[in-house]
């Protein structure tokens, strides 16, 4: 039997649903694979909980006897208790706990993370974290930061390494984004209805305008474009910004809220000038040959995969010398904490898969 331990951090949406997860599966996953999976350390931003393992009151447990920590406690306590394999998982939205990656690696922690952050830095930061990865001989899995549970880094990594040459990468990046221009360019709705059903379902940001920004979706690209080996920076990224300059920074989240209806005219006019049989899409694009990034809003034929899209889904069309004309595509699910602590879970059973293979194979 392999025992993984691990320290997550973060205990909103996806960082409780990913516990439940977890709980859930454990036995089985004992029973079947021989992996065992213990949980010593739950944490956010500010207060930590520490046992041997959490069991199913986590969250009572929490309440009463959680406490104010740093990240040298968190490791304390790991190495109190001799552990081997140890996972720390980063399901915050945080810019500022990807400063404790180092620290974390070095004291002997592989990472999985949903956070985006690590991969959107600078590429001198990027860079360096993967020499640190390397010196230390540990793993930095992160699938969620793009497509959520859809296997798109892994795809992208795989071609890659098969020597298939990727020259373009198209797509809808974001499931709240989708979910709405699925819904503007099919009904008779107002675009500020829309968005606000949008964001009562949670499947925004709480500030809708970090949607509409774009900046998300750049993100993403960019990831998809390091992987690439493509030393882009997300100043690189084109972005087009769905919130007029007026109402974007100038003016408070309440005061956007009272005003969006003020967009209808703006993305009313756009949906008018569509041709027929045709939608409105907000766009990824990744030119692999000229290295360049953009994000923007498209009209696209209603037969295509991009135009056919429902719900919250993410499409991704992978252009490779193998896949010239018709691309791979892949599809589903785009937000949502079910799916995202899904990914987040298959990283952490995939890392420790790797674990237990390793181990044994130094005894063998």
């Amino acid at each position: 039997m392999t025992t993984i331990h691990l320290a997550i951090f973060g205990i909103g949406n996806v960082g409780s649903t990913l516990i439940h997860q977890i709980q859930k599966i454990k036995s089985e996953l004992l029973k079947s694979q021989h992996i065992a999976i213990k949980i010593p350390v739950i944490a956010n931003s500010t207060l930590a909980f520490f046992a041997d393992d959490n069991e199913m009151n986590w969250k009572l447990d929490f309440e009463k006897f959680s406490e104010p920590y740093t990240i040298e406690d968190v490791i304390y306590h790991f190495e109190a208790l001799n552990i081997e394999h140890a996972i720390a998982v980063d399901v915050t939205a945080s810019d500022h706990f990807i400063a404790h990656y180092e620290t974390l690696i070095e004291s002997g922690f592989h990472i999985v993370a949903a956070n985006k952050v690590a991969n959107t830095l600078d590429y001198n930061f990027y860079k360096r974290l993967r020499n640190v990865l390397k010196a230390n001989n540990k793993e930095f899995l992160y699938e969620t930061n793009v497509g959520a549970g859809l296997p798109i880094i892994e795809t992208i990594k795989g071609l890659r390494q098969s020597g298939d040459q990727i020259t373009k990468v198209k797509g809808v990046f974001s499931g709240s984004l989708s979910y709405i221009f699925n819904q503007f360019s099919e009904e008779e709705l107002p675009f500020h209805q829309v968005l606000n059903n949008a964001v009562n379902q949670g499947l925004t940001e709480p500030d809708p305008r970090d949607d509409l920004s774009g900046k998300d979706v750049a993100r993403k690209l960019l990831i998809l474009a390091r992987e690439l080996g493509i030393e882009a920076e997300l100043s690189d990224v084109k972005i087009e910004s769905l919130v007029p300059k007026q109402r974007n920074g100038n003016i408070t989240q309440q005061q956007f809220n009272l005003q969006v209806q003020q967009l209808n005219g703006v993305f009313g006019a756009l949906k008018s000038r569509l041709k027929n049989e045709t939608v409105l899409r907000y766009v990824g694009l990744l030119n692999v040959v000229d290295g360049s990034l953009e994000v923007k809003l498209v009209a696209e034929p209603k037969a295509s995969p991009l135009g056919q899209l429902k719900g919250t889904d993410n499409l991704f069309e992978i252009y490779t010398d193998a896949y010239k004309v018709q691309p791979l595509v892949i599809q589903g699910s785009g937000a949502g904490k079910t799916v995202t602590a899904r990914g987040v879970l298959s990283d952490i059973i995939k890392l420790s898969t790797h674990l237990q293979k390793f181990y044994i194979g130094r005894f063998v």
